[in-house]
């Protein structure tokens, strides 16, 4: 087994560094005190052994030239594929509903059941994203807890998509950083392969259960 010194040795010897994550955290997660919460159906079962079971959702902070945005996406717990997500200069129930509504136009408008997860963030328990809940016939969950383990599907795609583009990029223009985004979710969906699927990219791996139904 090669050391952690070793191979910093090494490293350096040719000048080339890890990836280190930026330093600077937004915190994106803010409750309303006066919001009641949906109940916890999950109850960190988050792959519940079939696509559209289980919804997750999360908002995340990205940077450019051209100052901050956020990413909010929607992520199916089985198949992994991301169905849904949107970009906006600031948190809002605006750009949650954006990515619902992006979801269920892929699911072809057939999602009535699904559980949609979130955290407890203001933005998740506004009227704006409970009206689109039920437009869709979407069941609304929160972690009981209201931390990140509960929803901590999420905050793993987070961390696969920072560290695999997002750290290693600098992006001068928000045009520039949501062609990005665009770019690498579709590479997430239709290339990217999971062991827990087979190897197969999310995207395969619903045509896969298509085919075999």
């Amino acid at each position: 087994m090669v050391s952690a010194k070793t191979v910093a040795k090494v490293m350096a010897g040719i000048g080339i560094e890890g990836i280190n994550p930026r330093r600077f955290k937004v915190r994106t997660t803010i409750a309303d005190p006066a919001a009641s919460f949906p109940p916890d159906l999950v109850e960190r079962e988050f792959d519940q052994g079939r696509p559209d079971a289980v919804w997750f959702t999360d908002i995340t902070y990205l940077s450019c030239g051209e100052g901050e945005m956020f990413l909010c996406a929607i992520r199916d717990g089985h198949s992994r594929r991301v169905l849904g997500y949107s970009l906006a200069d600031h948190i809002s129930a605006e750009m949650v509903t954006t990515a619902i509504e992006a979801a269920v136009a892929v699911r072809g408008g057939d999602c009535r059941g699904a559980v949609l997860h979130s955290d407890r963030g203001g933005e998740y328990t506004a009227n704006l994203t409970a009206q689109a809940c039920f437009r869709h016939g979407l069941r609304r969950s929160m972690g009981a807890t209201g931390i990140c383990w509960d929803n901590s599907p999420a905050e793993s795609f987070w961390s696969t998509f920072k560290h695999e583009h997002y750290y290693r990029h600098v992006y001068a223009t928000k045009t520039e950083l949501v062609a990005a985004v665009d770019k690498w979710i579709r590479c997430y969906n239709g290339t990217r392969r999971h062991s827990k699927l087979g190897m197969r990219s999310p995207s395969d791996y619903e045509k896969s259960l298509r085919a075999a139904a």
